[in-house]
């Protein structure tokens, strides 16, 4: 709907400015910054706003506090600011595409909104969210300057998506829960993900982070994977279940990783994979780990895998190393005790080490590594639940 028939229409009813209640049917179209200001008598606009793609000076819309539906402003590539002073609650989608100049966003007061949709935003650098937006179901941020989120302190979330954002070097939340999934990766080259209150996730994925704090994660219901990370230790002191929900654990080419520690995972519901972790010597830190549900898939350069709790594997066993390799001698006699179900495989000094379903390349047996194949019977677990797998049937036959 056009401002033309809006602003008549509210002054009818008794002067533009003096309204505190604006009903419009459908969504308002901003085609000028005079068409913002007459919003001003609008606490409450009841409806959606978009901007207009040809509009090519500042926007600012004073006066209003809560937009029922959607604000949105896409294809537009003179708008260099976007403002509401007093704007606190956004009913539906908050969304900004291909706005090439937009270098100031500012909403002081805004707290709540029912997503974010942010993409392609070439000139925004920073937010003014002095009041910090504390509430939103998704979260997604692609192809943008910022530098920070300082602003964006959400509690609980339903999906976070952040890519691509090539100067974004702290991502930094209070979560507590995040319901479907939340994904990081190709931002700054230097980026830290910290989220220091987080308890349960459905399925989360990182790439490309430098710096990674999950302290107070407890449960991940469906997979948590790691892929390409420049970190150098992984430490999740609280996690005691990941894949609830037949989800998996995957750790995959992270090329400064030294240390790994889930001291408190008692059971992975679906697969566990780590893989071509070059610099991972030692494979010891899942004292508690006793039930993996899926396929048991390791490949790299360790000289030792340790497992002491570990009472059941239901799909397929794989440790290969290139390097001298201790430890088999206790899977072994899991296999043979039928803790360990599917196909079985356990080399050091292997040349070319790699993932499930394939076969050792060589192996010299100097290590004292055993090798033990059952027939074709369970030789391949492949996860079928998980929402969200995030790779792993890819990273289980050694792709990524």
């Amino acid at each position: 709907m056009s401002m033309k028939y809006v602003v008549p229409a509210l002054a009818a009813i008794g002067g533009a400015y003096a309204q505190s209640s604006c009903s419009v049917s459908g969504t308002t179209t901003i085609n000028a910054a005079a068409d913002a200001s007459a919003l001003s008598g609008c606490s409450t606009f009841s409806g959606s706003i978009a901007i207009a793609t040809g509009l090519g000076e500042a926007v600012s819309i004073p006066g209003v506090r809560r937009i029922t539906g959607d604000l949105t402003a896409t294809n537009n590539s003179l708008i260099p600011s976007i403002s509401a002073d007093s704007l606190q609650v956004i009913g539906g989608a908050f969304t900004l595409t291909e706005l090439q100049v937009l270098s100031t966003l500012s909403f002081p007061q805004l707290s709540q909104v029912d997503s974010i949709e942010w993409n392609a935003l070439a000139g925004l650098q920073q937010l003014a969210f002095t009041s910090g937006v504390e509430q939103a179901n998704t979260l997604s941020i692609q192809n943008t300057q910022l530098q920070t989120l300082d602003g964006i302190n959400l509690a609980v979330v339903d999906t976070v998506f952040i890519t691509n954002n090539n100067y974004l070097n702290d991502i930094s939340m209070q979560l507590g829960n995040i319901t479907t999934s939340l994904r990081i990766e190709s931002n700054g080259a230097n980026v830290s993900a910290i989220f220091p209150n987080l308890i349960w996730a459905n399925n989360m994925t990182f790439r490309n982070v430098s710096t990674i704090a999950l302290n107070s994660l407890v449960t991940v219901n469906g997979s948590l994977g790691f892929y390409s990370n420049e970190f150098e230790s992984l430490q999740c002191a609280n996690l005691t279940n990941v894949g609830t929900n037949k989800g998996d654990l995957t750790i995959v080419s992270n090329s400064n990783l030294n240390n790994v520690s889930f001291p408190s995972l008692t059971k992975v519901g679906g697969g566990f994979s780590i893989q071509n972790n070059t610099e991972l010597m030692m494979v010891n830190g899942f004292p508690k780990l006793a039930v993996i549900t899926g396929a048991f898939d390791l490949y790299g350069d360790f000289t030792n895998v340790t497992m002491p709790a570990l009472k059941e594997v239901d799909g397929a066993f794989n440790i290969q190393s290139s390097s001298t390799l201790g430890g088999c001698d206790a899977f072994s006699k899991l296999k043979s005790g039928g803790e360990i179900r599917g196909k079985y495989v356990c080399n050091g000094t292997v040349s070319k080490p790699s993932g499930v379903g394939s076969n050792p390349s060589s192996a010299s047996g100097s290590s004292g590594s055993k090798s033990t194949n059952t027939g074709a019977a369970n030789a391949m677990y492949i996860p079928t639940a998980a929402a969200g797998v995030m790779g792993v049937v890819a990273a289980m036959f050694g792709l990524l």
